[in-house]
């Protein structure tokens, strides 16, 4: 499985899953969000990538949405913001 991640502008992204079937999404990321989940210890390109590599232990790329703001992750997965904070060390 590749993921692929494109900067649209500063706070949208184009992520591009490509398994069985390729899926294409577009994801809001502000720097609101990117600040608390991160406190800036990684890029947001890499916040990205650990975000989908999370989603994807847990579900298909096709059944990710395809347009989503990342904090809304934690509607679906309250274990999603520990999971970020456990793997930038703070």
């Amino acid at each position: 499985m590749l993921i692929l991640i494109k900067e649209l502008s500063k706070n949208e992204y184009e992520i591009i899953v490509n398994s069985d079937t390729s899926t294409k999404h577009i994801v809001t990321l502000t720097d609101i969000v990117y600040q608390k989940f991160t406190n800036e210890k990684i890029t947001k390109k890499e916040l990205l990538d650990f975000s989908f590599k999370f989603l994807l232990e847990r579900e298909p790329n096709t059944s990710i949405l395809s347009f989503f703001e990342l904090k809304i992750i934690t509607r679906y997965f309250p274990e999603y913001e520990v999971s970020i904070k456990k793997w930038c060390g703070f």
